[in-house]
């Protein structure tokens, strides 16, 4: 249904019941509509937001307030023109509506009728999709005093009768704010103290769903959305381009901490339904990465001899939360399709890589729980490491991904996990696959030894498979390899030596067409071109990998 020249004289000149009926049958009829071209003849535009906003600020238009709202919601997502159309007194207003206005501070929020809950709502989504769509109404937003009033509203969250929808539409307004004007982030970390009540609002769902005499807490849909929101809002305010709270250091690290064990509570919370689980999973990953690793010892806690066992234990510590993000890892890199767009492989995977590698730098017991489930003892030596459904062979297939982000993630994790030794990282992933991480790093050709970083106690007991079939692994492909006829035994040495002459002249020919760039490793452990493929032959013996395989 268009919105003619009828339908603006009859919200122009009408009743205020008739203006009810009208614009309810607009917003109806148009519910999925994103754009309305019709609005731009004939200056319909203009004049229906004019009407709309003439009646909100009569009231003695109120029986029709919640129309008009809806219909400024429904219009808002439609660009076209808000810029011009907006102004600070229209944002103000609908702020009024919103219950987000300072000279609103009299009523109390959590004790109204659900009629004026429902016109609340209205205003809090038509703001949200201004703020999104409009860099005047963002401005505007940046300058007034909406992060204040949704701060203010936010220490009344505990009161049982304030609608969830409100909840959520203030942090979703919240988000979207801090989100676009990154000029509020500071105003409302050190002035306004958000982090503080953002994280006590966290604190307050899962205390509201917790049950007596029942240790596990299930969030329900309503909670997880609210939640999922706060964490987002909060990622805004911690990401690490965004500047630092103004703490002194004691402060800092006491608010990580503690932002660590709440985000450690909100992965041991089950769902309902559990489809939520991982959405939920996501914000808190998502959140993880923007907290230092050292915070991360927060995740395990000691086993007392009196806790029941959990099936999570290692060495003396509850790995129920590392456990989570393993598996939240193993099902992101099961999703992922081969059709799947590089930002949208980046967006899910690099945040749980990031959130593992900091565990496994920031603590022993976390990279060796890690390495465990990830990198176990070799068994099967015969099948190639990027090739099975174990993690292990999902994160060797990522070191081959075109999406270098991911690729380089993946592969620092794995290093990790070898203690940064290049011998076995060879020996879990195969030099073919783990080559590129070798170039950049200067480490092609090369056996180090662990990194300085780790120990150099090895924590490898080499498998009974492994040790049988150690002299045929192949380390370029990573696995056994069954012994091959020699192509050249029935070759005299006149048709070997021709046969590798044709050889180097295709590599010439090549080369002179600059379809590929011969080179060697040079002293620095990166490859370096050569001017002519006769000079691999000089330091040839530097250049081999060599099947050691050595976890020393």
């Amino acid at each position: 249904m268009e919105i003619d020249n009828i339908s603006i004289l009859r919200l122009e000149a009408g009743s205020a019941e008739d203006i009810k009926n009208v614009l309810k049958e607009l917003v109806d009829k148009n519910t999925q509509r994103f754009s309305f071209n019709e609005l731009n003849q004939d200056n319909r535009r203009q004049k229906l937001w004019n009407i709309l906003f003439m009646h909100l600020e009569k009231q003695s238009s109120a029986i029709c307030h919640k129309e008009c709202l809806a219909a400024i919601r429904m219009l808002s997502r439609d660009k076209i023109d808000l810029d011009k159309l907006m102004s600070e007194n229209w944002v103000d207003l609908l702020l009024t509506h919103a219950g987000l206005a300072p000279q609103e501070h009299h009523l109390t929020w959590y004790n109204l009728s659900d009629e004026n809950y429902q016109i609340m709502v209205e205003a809090q989504k038509a703001l949200c999709n201004l703020i999104y769509n409009s860099e005047k109404v963002q401005s505007v937003c940046e300058k007034n005093k909406c992060i204040e009033e949704i701060v203010m509203r936010l220490r009344l969250f505990k009161e049982p009768n304030l609608p969830h929808s409100i909840k959520y539409f203030d942090m979703r307004m919240l988000f979207i704010i801090t989100a676009l004007c990154t000029s509020t982030r500071d105003r409302l970390k050190d002035e306004l103290h958000g982090l503080t009540y953002l994280m006590e609002t966290l604190d307050l769902i899962m205390n509201e769903a917790a049950v007596a005499g029942i240790e596990e807490i299930t969030l329900n849909e309503e909670r997880v959305s609210l939640a999922a929101e706060v964490l987002k809002v909060l990622f805004n305010l911690m990401a690490k381009e965004s500047c630092k709270p103004h703490f002194d250091e004691g402060d800092e690290d006491a608010l990580f901490l503690r932002l660590e064990i709440i985000l450690k509570n909100l992965l041991l919370c089950k769902t309902e339904p559990k489809d939520n689980i991982d959405n939920l999973r996501g914000h808190v990953v998502n959140l993880l990465t923007t907290v230092p690793g050292s915070c991360h010892k927060e995740l395990i806690s000691t086993v007392s001899s009196n806790d029941p066992p959990k099936g999570m234990e290692f060495e003396g510590k509850n790995m129920e939360a590392v456990a989570i993000l393993l598996d939240f890892l193993d099902k992101k890199l099961s999703g992922q399709k081969s059709s799947e767009n590089l930002k949208s492989q980046q967006d899910l995977l690099s945040p749980i890589l990031t959130v593992l590698i900091e565990c496994a730098r920031s603590e022993k017991v976390l990279r060796r729980y890690l390495r465990m489930h990830i990198l176990p003892p070799l068994r099967d030596v015969k099948t190639r490491p990027e090739e099975g459904d174990k993690l292990r062979n999902k994160l060797c297939r990522l070191l081959t991904s075109s999406v270098t982000n991911v690729r380089d993630l993946a592969a620092e994790l794995l290093f990790i996990l070898c203690k940064e030794n290049v011998a076995r990282m060879i020996k879990y992933t195969g030099y073919g696959n783990a080559a590129g991480m070798f170039a950049n790093r200067g480490l092609l050709g090369q056996r180090g030894q662990n990194s300085d970083t780790f120990s150099s106690n090895s924590e490898d007991s080499d498998t009974e498979e492994y040790t049988r079939y150690k002299d045929r692994i192949n380390p370029v492909v990573g696995c056994y390899e069954p012994p091959r006829p020699d192509p050249m035994a029935s070759m005299s040495d006149e048709q070997k030596e021709y046969e590798a002459i044709k050889l180097a002249n295709m590599m010439d020919k090549l080369s002179r067409e600059g379809l590929v760039q011969p080179c060697k490793i040079g002293v620095d452990g990166r490859p370096e071109p050569v001017e002519h493929i006769l000079e691999l032959q000089d330091d040839l013996p530097k250049q081999q990998i060599h099947n050691d395989n050595t976890d020393e």
